[in-house]
This record gives C-alpha cells, structure tokens and sequence, in this order.
C-alpha cells in the first residue's frame, strides 16, 4: 500500500551557493555554498530515493516502474508517461544567476526530445535589495535581442523586480529570467534540464573563460511579447487555500493553517506534492498513515490517495501542487 513519501534532499555545492538552504531544512551540520536542493527530481542522474516507510531506499523511477498510476495517476501517465512530470527545488543564490530562457516542449521535443520547462518561483527570504528578472521592459525583436547580447546592453531591456517574501512569478517557457543575488527560493517546473544561457555579465573561471551562451538556441524560443507585470498577485488568506499558479503542467496553492484541514482527492486522478514552508504539521491519509513534516521538507502523496488531512502544531505553511 502506497503512503506519503519523504526524499533525501540532492544537495549542489555550487559556485554561486549561499548558506541558507541546510537551516532552512534543519541540516546540521550547516554546509556552505549548497545552491540548490533538488527535493524531488526524475532527472536523469539525479533521481530521488525514497527517505521513510518500507519503501525507503528505492528511487522516485523505481515506484514509478512498480505503481505507475497509482503513484502518479492515470491521466498524468498519459500526458507524461513514465517520468515523473514535476521537479522541486529550493535554490539559494549568493551572486546574480545567469539569464537565461528555457524551449517549450515542442521547441524542446524537435531539439533534445524532451519536454520543455514552465515553472514558478516562490521567494522564501529575500535579502534587501535582492530582486529578480522576468521578461523584458519593453518590447523588442530576436535582431534587437541578438544585438544588445552582442553589445553588452541585454540587461537594459530586462524587467528588474525588488522582491521580499512571498512574492510568486509564474515563468512559462519562452520567459527570459534570471535570480538576482540574495534571493532564496522555491522553484516548481516541469521535469527537464534544458537551459539556454544568455547572458552571464561577462564573468569569466577561474580560467579566465567567459561561459558558453546559447545565443543562437535561445533566439527562436524567446517569447518577445512584452507584459506590464510578470508578477503573480494573490491575497494570502489563513485556513484557505491560495491559488498562486494554474497551468496545464501543474496547479499550485499556499495553505498557511493554524487549524486541521481536510482535502478531498477523490477525483483529482493526480499525485499531489506538499512543500513545508514553515512550521510543522501531521499528514494523515485515509489508508490510516501518518507522517510529522516539517518546515523545508517535502512530501508526495500518491494519486491513489483520497483524502488528506494536514494537522498543523501549532501553525504551518505549505505550497500544495498537483495536475490537472
């Protein structure tokens, strides 16, 4: 009988990596530079394993080659198959991240054979004057974006915004963005590793190397449209749930409780994931499993599961995702 699973977090020593992440989640001892935790992934080399229960040790492939379905639901099979569809991540950036933009799947099927990537961003801290970019501040053309890569004045036309906690960006593929320095996030996107660079201020290894761009690739999948605000605006409310995000790849909702909270699966035909962004709480199933969860970790609920209820003590914040 499937349960709610924890992973073992995949932590990146990167470059660019702060120390949040590992106080966040309650790691000690503290590791400095981890950039990302990879809280649930099916990337290739880089799958997740199961951390509790009976099923502990098995990697997310493995109960997807076992349960399928079960695991993911029928409906989700069908559109993605056997890879799980959703990568979660915490990422922590102590410099300015390259921009970038990522294909959508048909762009990323034609080219790499894989799906593209759409994801949101939800900012756990935020240092002062720590911002974010999301598309671009005016409109421009792929002959104007080549040019002003070429002559150094991209940055000029990206649309810059000073972020605090809470705030939430839906990035569809095609968005050119990029994590500013101080920024600690939570990041939703479908399962895929394909990045094209942009710009990456001219920084140069330890080599003296500039890095690799994808002027080229990237040109035909920018979207170039220009929006007023590539901001999501909600209103939080307690012992509710928020919609921050509504797509075909995933619906995401902020539930910050201080009361029991039932939510009724029966006909979502979807696995549903719970991010612990504060707090903690007891998730109890209706097969009759329990499990403490608390604030930085994240927990998969099979598609075969028809109710949860979350019992929070005293107070607990999630982002709570699934498809459908």
């Amino acid at each position: 009988m499937l349960y709610p699973f924890t992973f073992q977090p995949i932590l990146k020593k990167i470059i660019w990596g702060g120390s949040a992440i590992c106080p966040f989640k309650g790691i000690s001892p503290v590791q400095e530079g981890i950039g990302e935790s990879w809280e649930l992934s099916h990337v290739d080399g880089n799958y997740s394993v199961v951390a509790n229960g009976e099923l502990a040790g098995k990697t997310i492939d493995e109960l997807i080659q076992t349960y399928g379905k079960q695991l993911v639901g029928g409906k989700v099979m069908e559109c993605f198959g056997t890879r799980f569809p959703l990568l979660i991540k915490f990422i922590d950036a102590r410099d300015n991240l390259s921009i970038q933009v990522h294909p959508n799947d048909e762009l990323a099927k034609a080219r790499h054979n894989s799906f593209g990537k759409t994801e949101m961003w939800y900012v756990i801290k935020a240092a002062p004057n720590a911002a974010l970019y999301s598309g671009f501040s005016k409109q421009i053309d792929a002959n104007e974006y080549v040019e002003r890569v070429n002559n150094n004045t991209f940055m000029d036309v990206l649309q810059r915004y000073d972020v605090s906690e809470g705030d939430v960006f839906f990035l569809p593929a095609g968005r050119v963005h990029a994590i500013g320095a101080g920024c600690f996030i939570a990041e939703i996107q479908q399962t895929s590793n394909i990045t094209y660079r942009i710009y990456d201020y001219n920084r140069k290894d330890a080599n003296g190397n500039t890095r690799e761009l994808h002027t080229e690739l990237a040109k035909d999948a920018i979207d170039y449209t220009y929006y007023p605000d590539c901001r999501t605006h909600y209103k939080a409310h307690t012992n509710a749930t928020v919609e921050l995000a509504d797509c075909k790849y995933f619906t995401t909702n902020l539930m910050d409780i201080d009361a029991t909270m039932s939510r009724d699966f029966s006909e979502l035909d979807s696995f549903v994931i719970y991010i612990c962004m504060g707090g903690q709480a007891t998730i109890v199933d209706d097969k009759g499993h329990e499990l403490q969860i608390h604030q930085g970790q994240t927990v998969l609920i099979p598609a075969d599961t028809k109710e949860v209820t979350l019992i929070p003590s005293p107070q607990a914040k999630f982002l709570e995702t699934y498809i459908h």
